[in-house]
């Protein structure tokens, strides 16, 4: 009887020191904010990925001058997957480190150049809230969207032409024009060859000094004119193998 009330006393002891499981969940992290403007001067995005796990979560975002803080504008967020979703494929975020994330967007308006704003993005989840900050300035964040409707096609005189339009979503080219880049791409015995010209205002140019017969890989990208910001990314690429 005695070695059975010892080995149950010992085991229950053991229990006893082994730590408690808790069924409590961490709440989320807090979103991390990237802002860019694709439109400049008038429409800025702010956006930040759903989070992946099955935590429910809301937001609310408002935005300020750094050295007006009393004045303080709220942001009608835009939820993933809603009809009115930006289609920017501009976005830093959405295309690297948001990998499969789904995303929230911030539109904010009419900001002004050589002023320094504030957003801050709370989250809302059942048991608490917090909230990220983060700033800005509009010049730092100019970034257009990729030019599209690339053409390549042979010339006369064994020429290339090279032709693209603006991005569709710049637009206010009156009041900041555009500057471009351009780049292509050829294998060479197995090595990789590119070239890179610019910046060019003309939305086309003539190309020579290209091999027939050889397979190249052609792309643009934009910046403002004057140097605001950040180039886009590269458009999607066009492959052609000259004649």
């Amino acid at each position: 009887m005695m070695p059975s009330v010892c080995c149950w006393t010992l085991l229950l002891a053991l229990l006893a020191s082994q730590p408690a499981e808790t069924s409590t969940v961490a709440p989320p992290i807090n979103p991390t904010v990237q802002c860019w403007c694709a439109s400049y001067p008038n429409v800025t995005l702010c956006s930040w990925p759903q989070p992946a796990d099955s935590w429910p979560v809301n937001y609310t975002a408002s935005y300020m001058e750094r050295h007006q803080p009393s004045v303080t504008k709220q942001c009608q967020l835009i939820p993933p997957n809603s009809s009115s979703s930006p289609s920017s494929s501009s976005s830093s975020l959405s295309s690297s480190s948001s990998g499969h994330h789904l995303l929230w967007h911030c539109p904010l308006r009419e900001l002004k150049l050589l002023t320094d704003y504030i957003i801050n993005v709370t989250t809302l989840y059942e048991g608490g809230s917090s909230s990220y900050l983060t700033s800005f300035m509009l010049e730092d964040i100019v970034k257009p969207d990729p030019p599209v409707d690339i053409k390549v096609s042979p010339h006369h005189l064994k020429k290339t032409l090279l032709e693209w339009s603006a991005p569709p979503t710049w637009t206010y080219l009156d009041i900041a024009p555009l500057k471009y880049y351009i780049t292509y791409k050829w294998d060479h015995k197995g090595i990789a060859k590119s070239v890179e010209l610019g910046p060019l205002e003309n939305t086309s140019m003539e190309l020579d000094r290209l091999i027939p017969g050889r397979t190249y890989r052609f792309q643009v990208c934009a910046q403002e004119l004057l140097g605001l910001g950040q180039r886009s990314h590269w458009s999607s690429p066009v492959t052609i193998t000259l004649p």
